[in-house]
């Protein structure tokens, strides 16, 4: 297939996905803009943020919108109303005075229903630093993981599933061991002989079934999506959502106080498992990228930082970043789990650590893409930029501002250029 064909047909499946994905549009919009084009400050500046509120595209004139100005997830600074005369109006904040993001957030009731957005002006957050610290035994405790999990062997067992293949592609349910377990995931590589580069494409949050990558095969990739809860990744959809509402429900805090039993263990292990899996690939030529969004952003950045056969990652808002942020009054990453006193424990704290990917981030020795918004409300920007600010290697940032925790297509085109060319180089 060619190039602008695969693309093509890569884009109308991600649009559909971003119906689900993107916010859903509304009768009236609230647009809050902040007056740099880039939404960037210098600290110690202030930010003026603009305010139009439109019905039918057309502004609503004489509407009451009001306003709450806070740094990111924490105290509100800031608060008030104003009438938009003309249908728009402009608050402007105090001096932020420290690297950060600061957002500004605006509502509206037309009707008897209420109408908000929000946006965030980032103040060089290049000089954000982490919270979280770097346990002395960090190198050691991982790399007897790695020498436990390396004793396991990998007993792949391939189930071919003729529904999904093509007539250029094979497609394959795959199993194979982990340690406590195992780890599934879709296999989808060109039935063409011949060595090709390989995708590992790393989960993001939740419980579901996963479909492969059929185009990226035909693209002349060996593509392994897998999934990390250590069950079939091929069942109906309401074993997952029983999962996520029963035995699965917030496994990111499983044994949170116990490093060696904490549920990202056995999942960042996984990874590495799933490198080993496509290296004992016939089809693979020796080069491969790993590539993620929210908790899969996270799991590419611990993969590349575990394992130095990773060449190359490309990472979209990547979860569990500088957790401890809000214990030092500051936006934390997902899953937020320092917000409350249950987690906010010393025990659970530490143990944080060996599992934050900002300490992961100081090892990443390979070229990597990075993509986020300010506007992310899952995953705070100030999480992320602590995890990218260390990272001591070739590295890329594409900041959309606008975005939340979702993606423009134009996105994964930039993504899929680069990472294309660089596995195939």
């Amino acid at each position: 297939m060619k190039p602008k064909k695969i693309f093509s047909t890569f884009l109308i499946l991600f649009i559909s996905a971003q119906l689900i994905a993107q916010p859903r549009r509304e009768l009236v919009k609230v647009i809050v803009t902040p007056n740099h084009t880039d939404w960037n400050y210098q600290i110690g500046e202030q930010a003026e943020f603009s305010i139009s509120v439109m019905r039918n595209n057309v502004l609503m004139k004489g509407i009451e919108a009001s306003y709450v100005i806070q740094p990111e997830l924490v105290e509100v600074w800031d608060e008030g109303k104003l009438v938009l005369k003309d249908g728009t109006g402009k608050v402007k904040a105090k001096k932020f005075n420290q690297p950060g993001f600061l957002r500004c957030t605006v509502s509206v009731e037309v009707d008897g229903k209420e109408y908000s957005t929000y946006a965030t002006a980032g103040f060089e957050p290049d000089k954000i630093k982490p919270t979280t610290t770097l346990p002395a035994d960090f190198e050691e405790f991982w790399n007897k993981g790695k020498e436990e999990l390396s004793k396991i062997q990998i007993n792949p067992v391939l189930t071919l599933m003729p529904e999904r293949c093509t007539a250029t592609v094979d497609v394959y349910h795959v199993q194979i061991d982990n340690i406590k377990g195992k780890i599934f995931g879709i296999l989808s590589k060109p039935k063409k002989e011949g060595k090709y580069p390989s995708i590992l494409h790393v989960p993001g949050a939740g419980i579901r079934p996963y479909y492969g990558d059929v185009w990226e095969a035909e693209a002349g990739f060996v593509s392994f999506t897998i999934g990390i809860h250590g069950i079939p990744v091929n069942l109906d959809k309401s074993v997952y959502d029983n999962l996520q509402q029963g035995a699965l429900s917030n496994y990111w805090t499983t044994n949170l106080d116990d490093k060696d039993n904490a549920y990202f263990r056995r999942v960042y292990l996984g990874c590495v498992r799933a490198v080993d899996f496509i290296e004992s690939l016939d089809s693979y030529n020796g080069k491969i990228g790993v590539t993620g969004g929210s908790q899969g952003g996270a799991l590419s950045i611990v993969t590349a930082g575990l394992d130095d056969r990773i060449d190359y990652l490309a990472a979209f808002y990547p979860a569990l970043s500088d957790l401890t942020g809000f214990l030092h009054g500051r936006a934390g990453g997902w899953p937020k789990i320092f917000r409350d006193d249950y987690t906010n424990k010393p025990e659970k704290v530490e143990t944080s650590k060996y599992f934050d990917v900002v300490n992961f981030a100081r090892f990443v020795k390979v070229q990597g893409w990075y993509s986020w918004g300010y506007n992310d409300n899952v995953c705070p920007p100030t999480s992320m930029h602590s995890a990218y600010n260390v990272i001591d290697a070739k590295k890329e940032l594409h900041v959309f501002p606008e975005t939340q925790h979702w993606t423009f297509p134009e996105q994964h085109e930039l993504k899929n250029e680069w990472f294309f060319e660089k596995l195939r180089e």
